[in-house]
């Protein structure tokens, strides 16, 4: 257990931010598994719409901290791909 008061703040910074970075990514696993979901059904435009949200997502988390740029964008580009494939 933290003994110092400034010990005790950054427990207490650390879980706000914890909380956060985890819904700003499960934001993300949702949003990525809703696009994969409409490129299996095959249904273009609730594919197109989806990566949108997802890409939207995956960059606020970046930007946020809770995932690397490099990361987001590797994943915004695997997803992307799927669905302009399904569109060609």
């Amino acid at each position: 257990m933290a003994n110092s008061r400034s010990a005790l703040k950054r427990v207490r910074q650390t879980k706000t931010r914890t909380a956060l970075n985890r819904n700003l990514k499960d934001r993300v696993k949702v949003s990525r598994k809703t696009a994969l979901a409409a490129v299996e059904a095959g249904d273009a435009a609730a594919a197109k719409e989806a990566l949108d949200k997802f890409a939207s997502a995956a960059d606020k988390a970046a930007k946020g901290g809770a995932m690397h740029k490099n990361t987001a964008s590797r994943i915004k580009g695997r997803v992307a791909k799927k669905v302009n494939g399904l569109s060609a």
